[in-house]
């Protein structure tokens, strides 16, 4: 069981950055953001493997965020800079397992024009 704790979003004029958290209480293959806008489906943001420090990122971010890890705290960030209005929604942090894939709450980030 790994459970996992966000942290970091809020609400940011475009062209801003916001720094988001999430850390978690064990270890997993491989940690991710994904991001919910209303009306609209859950959707991949950024991986990043444990053990190697891989990273993928979604088109629509690449160049303006960057994940990270560190594995003394067993935490997962996600720097967001250049922040769009189209980058509001719920980010969610997510652990893959070695049988299931774990979800956090959710946090808001929201994007003002």
């Amino acid at each position: 069981q790994v459970q996992l704790v966000e942290s970091g979003g809020g609400l940011v004029q475009a062209g801003g950055s916001l720094r988001l958290s999430c850390a978690a209480s064990g270890r997993a293959f491989q940690m991710g953001w994904y991001r919910q806008a209303p009306g609209k489906e859950r959707e991949f943001v950024a991986s990043i493997r444990w053990s190697s420090g891989r990273t993928s990122y979604a088109d629509s971010v690449k160049g303006r965020f960057t994940i990270s890890k560190d594995y003394t705290k067993n935490t997962v960030y996600l720097q967001m800079n250049n922040l769009k209005p189209e980058d509001t929604a719920i980010y969610y942090c997510n652990a893959a397992g070695p049988s299931r894939d774990y979800w956090g709450q959710g946090t808001q980030v929201t994007v003002s024009s």
